[in-house]
C-alpha cells in the first residue's frame, strides 16, 4: 500500500485521532475502578497498569498507570520499556498548547523520592506510554508482558491489562 495514498493517511489520521480521544475522555466503569495486579521492584510500586484496546489497523497504542509510587528514599526516572507487540515504547505527554491537545514524546517521567505520579488516563499530567507501530491490535480482556525502565531500579516486568476503550463519560481538567 502507498503510504502517501489519500485513504492510507485517512486511516492514520483516524487511528490517532480516536486514540488522543480515547486518552483525553478518560475510562470509567468498573475497569477503572479495579486495582489489578500491583508490581514493585527497589522501593518502586506500580499500581494497576493497563492498555487500551486498539482496533484492526491501528498503529500505535497507549499504555497507562493508576499509580506509579517510589517509596525508596531517592528518586527515580521512568525511561522507556519493552513489549513484543510493539516495535517500540515511547515515554509521552499530552499537554494544551493554544487550546490544542499535543501528544510529544519526552525524555522520561520524575518519580520523586516519598513521591508518586498518576499516569492514569484523563489525569492532568496526561503521562503514558505509547507502543509503536503495534505487532497486532490488543484485544479487550487479554494481557501481554511488558518491561519497564527506570534510571536507576533498572528494569521491571509488569504484565498490562487490555481494557476497553470508552468515551461518552465527561472528565474535569
Amino acid at each position: 500500500m502507498n503510504p502517501f495514498s489519500v485513504s492510507h493517511m485517512r486511516r492514520k489520521v483516524l487511528a490517532a485521532l480516536s486514540l488522543a480521544a480515547a486518552m483525553v475522555l478518560g475510562h470509567h466503569g468498573p475497569a477503572a475502578l479495579a486495582h489489578g495486579k500491583e508490581f514493585r521492584k527497589a522501593g518502586l510500586e506500580i499500581e494497576h497498569i493497563y492498555a487500551t484496546a486498539t482496533a484492526p489497523g491501528q498503529p500505535h497504542g497507549a499504555v497507562f498507570i493508576k499509580q506509579l509510587k517510589n517509596k525508596a528514599g531517592t528518586s527515580d526516572r521512568l525511561v522507556g520499556g519493552k513489549a513484543a507487540v510493539s516495535k517500540s515504547v515511547e515515554v509521552h505527554q499530552m499537554v494544551m498548547d493554544q487550546n490544542v491537545m499535543k501528544m510529544r514524546e519526552i525524555p522520561g517521567i520524575e518519580i520523586p523520592a516519598k513521591g508518586q505520579v498518576s499516569m492514569d488516563r484523563g489525569a492532568k499530567e496526561g503521562y503514558h506510554l505509547m507502543l509503536m507501530n503495534l505487532t497486532r491490535p490488543l484485544a479487550d480482556g487479554e494481557r501481554f508482558p511488558m518491561t519497564l525502565i527506570f534510571q536507576q531500579a533498572g528494569t521491571l516486568d509488569v504484565e498490562v491489562e487490555v481494557v476497553k476503550a470508552r468515551a461518552g463519560h465527561g472528565h474535569k481538567h
